[in-house]
């Protein structure tokens, strides 16, 4: 009886990974073979990089590679200045409310970043942001989850060495820069992991406050590119789709055993 359960477990999670990774291989089919072919599921047709070269040319994907790689850059850069500092206090500076502070930023996790984007767009557009990759970035900045896992993080390490760092003469923020942060380093990468692959591929606020191919990322240059006004071929559009997901897809071929390393040892299940 165990030995079927076992195998039925296998094949169900085979199963599972076969239908979710389908539409990826689709994609990957089509990007090299004509539209027909593509549909039709031609085996026998010879491969191209025609749709490659069609969707090279269609739209300013350098642009759009720059503008990813500086917003999900900004992005990363404050939510490490905001997490570290908010979730060292949380962790090892006692201040009156501290708990119930913690329980509002904790709140934030419970609201969709969709409920907030008339509010968003209004501070973004007094602050002169609009249309720009700070803009694009800033609200993303002030991470619930990233506090919760760098306070969780910094509330392991013995206290032991904190007071020996505060017998050496260290001040609060050395304390935090030559004894909490480097301890901390793979909770770091198991959360640059997330944020980057997170706000590579968000959509919804980048395509409400950009309007001009100086500030789209990829995914709203890709939208735009695969609109239906602007045609639509399957295998070009899955071609474009392919070289906006390949440096994720490259980054975590390479990487995968950092990655799942590290957010094991961030103590996430």
């Amino acid at each position: 009886m165990k030995f079927i359960e076992k195998y039925l477990d296998t094949f169900g999670a085979l199963l599972l990974a076969v239908i979710w990774i389908s539409p990826l291989l689709f994609a990957f089919w089509a990007a090299f073979h004509t539209t027909s072919d593509a549909v039709n599921f031609n085996l026998l047709s010879g491969w191209t990089l025609d749709n490659f070269r069609v969707a090279w040319e269609g739209a300013p994907w350098i642009q759009y590679f720059i503008n990813t790689f500086c917003l999900v850059t900004v992005v990363l850069i404050g939510q490490f200045i905001i997490t570290t500092l908010a979730g060292f206090a949380f962790a090892q500076v006692s201040f009156p409310g501290k708990d119930f502070v913690f329980i509002l930023v904790l709140l934030q996790l419970f609201i969709l970043p969709e409920v907030l984007i008339v509010e968003n767009y209004a501070v973004t557009s007094k602050l002169g942001l609009f249309d720009t990759i700070l803009g694009v970035g800033m609200p993303y900045m002030a991470s619930a989850f990233g506090i919760f896992l760098m306070r969780q993080s910094f509330k392991s390490v013995p206290y032991e060495l904190h007071e020996a760092a505060s017998v050496e003469g260290c001040s609060l923020f050395g304390i935090l820069m030559k004894v909490y942060v480097p301890l901390a380093k793979p909770t770091y990468l198991a959360y640059a992991l997330v944020s980057v692959s997170t706000h590579w591929n968000n959509f919804l606020w980048p395509l409400i406050v950009t309007n001009s191919d100086d500030t789209r990322p990829l995914t709203v240059g890709l939208s735009i590119f695969g609109a239906p006004e602007n045609g639509v071929d399957i295998s070009v559009i899955s071609a474009a789709t392919m070289m906006s997901i390949a440096p994720l897809l490259i980054a975590f071929l390479i990487f995968q055993r950092q990655f799942v390393q590290a957010f094991l040892r961030a103590g996430i299940k």
